[in-house]
């Protein structure tokens, strides 16, 4: 199904929220070829009892058919599952999808990798970014981002996220984690049997408001975390900069499905922050319902629920803020790591940036948004900046063509306008 129709028969507006992060770690050596791509499907969804240490090694791999990438364009493409590292430096196991045009490349070098880090698709096992691009669920509306990256003869490397496997929490806006699993499955790329790409390729990075904040964390990673990798340039959009500000907009609003999904992931990627041993009976039933729907689901179930409706001791934002975890961190100490555009001058970006929102945004505050770019530009990095007329959801369908584009001219070498 075409976004199009998705947002006709679904919601209007609807979609997506938040994410976080720290953290950089030395060049591992180069990932080492898998075997071959026969892997049945629940391989790759299935935690491995060992994941080696090396990031982006492939771990399982099965061809497949995307039937939710529009256009009917020749190509190849594989579910992969891969080796990453979250936060605390410890290796994990990331899904994702990997698709190859079939038609040559006609370009100069070797064929461009861009790095795709969906929106807010939902915490349920189902809702997995490789699960719905392949027909097996559908509730995605990222198909036509797809489609026009193969369509200007790109690979696409999209990774699932961290947490999308058997018995696992999404670790949704959980910014190294995020960060660190997008630069991952570009490492991982050239690594899959059949792929034809090149360890030496260009890489652009992309998402949009979860996926626009992991691309935005794998930016400010990726001279630490993974310096062997090409980045030439990195779009985000609808950038959900600050959380605390994000949660002030969504407690208790239309869309405050989301904030009950950001504390699981935040939860699932730092376990040791208090959250059950808050909750009332509601709350654990909100819990539930967010851990089992996607996107549509958790905006229309969850729509009006307010943090202190949810907890036992009828908390404020601000009071579950003061909660303290088993290690001695708050909830608002973990959340303030995760703020884009803090500490860049430890987060070298070497290469442009280009940011955009929708004028009548209503997920993520504006100010936010404007506040990353302002931080950006104060650190001396070249950010291109447009807003759109849209709203959220249609925001990230009306940069398509513009985003594609400027992702070519970072591939061709061109100069990047700085808007600061």
């Amino acid at each position: 199904m075409k976004r199009s129709a998705l947002v006709t028969t679904l919601v209007t507006p609807l979609v997506t929220a938040l994410l976080t992060g720290t953290l950089v770690s030395a060049a591992p050596e180069a990932p080492a070829a898998a075997p071959a791509c026969t892997a049945a499907d629940a391989d790759v969804y299935t935690p491995p009892a060992t994941v080696p240490a090396t990031p982006g090694t492939v771990l399982a791999c099965r061809s497949v058919t995307l039937s939710q990438v529009p256009g009917n364009i020749a190509m190849s493409a594989w579910k992969v599952l891969y080796s990453s590292t979250d936060h605390q430096g410890r290796p994990v196991a990331v899904s994702g999808t990997l698709a190859v045009p079939t038609a040559p490349w006609t370009g100069t070098g070797a064929r461009p990798v861009v790095a795709f880090h969906p929106g807010t698709l939902g915490l349920g096992p189902q809702c997995a970014f490789s699960k719905q691009l392949a027909g097996a669920f559908q509730d995605e509306y990222e198909g036509d981002n797809i489609a026009a990256l193969l369509k200007a003869g790109y690979a696409v490397a999209a990774t699932d996220g961290p947490g999308y496997l058997d018995g696992q929490t999404h670790r949704y806006v959980a910014g190294t984690d995020s960060g660190h699993a997008l630069l991952d499955i570009a490492r991982a790329a050239p690594a899959v049997p059949g792929s034809g790409l090149s360890r030496q390729a260009r890489i652009g990075l992309w998402g949009y408001s979860e996926g626009g904040a992991a691309s935005l964390w794998a930016a400010q990673l990726a001279a630490g975390y993974a310096p062997e990798l090409n980045v030439v340039g990195d779009a985000s959009g609808g950038i959900p900069g600050d959380l605390k500000q994000v949660a002030a907009g969504l407690d208790g609003g239309a869309f405050s499905g989301f904030l009950a999904d950001a504390a699981l992931g935040i939860q699932a990627a730092h376990p040791a922050l208090p959250l059950d041993s808050l909750l009332n009976d509601q709350g654990k039933e909100a819990v539930r319902t967010a851990k089992s729907v996607c996107l549509v689901g958790t905006v229309t179930a969850l729509a009006g629920r307010s943090i202190k409706d949810l907890t036992t001791a009828g908390l404020t934002l601000d009071q579950l803020y003061q909660q303290r975890g088993s290690d001695g961190r708050t909830w608002g100490q973990v959340l303030d790591a995760q703020k884009l555009g803090v500490n860049l001058g430890t987060y070298r970006i070497t290469f442009p940036v280009l940011q955009y929102r929708g004028a009548l945004d209503e997920v993520i505050p504006t100010a936010t948004e404007d506040a990353v770019r302002t931080a950006y530009c104060a650190a001396g990095v070249r950010t291109g900046w447009k807003i759109y007329p849209g709203d959220h959801l249609l925001t990230d369908n009306q940069a398509v063509g513009d985003v594609v584009t400027w992702l070519g001219d970072r591939f061709a070498g061109r100069p990047a306008r700085n808007d600061c």
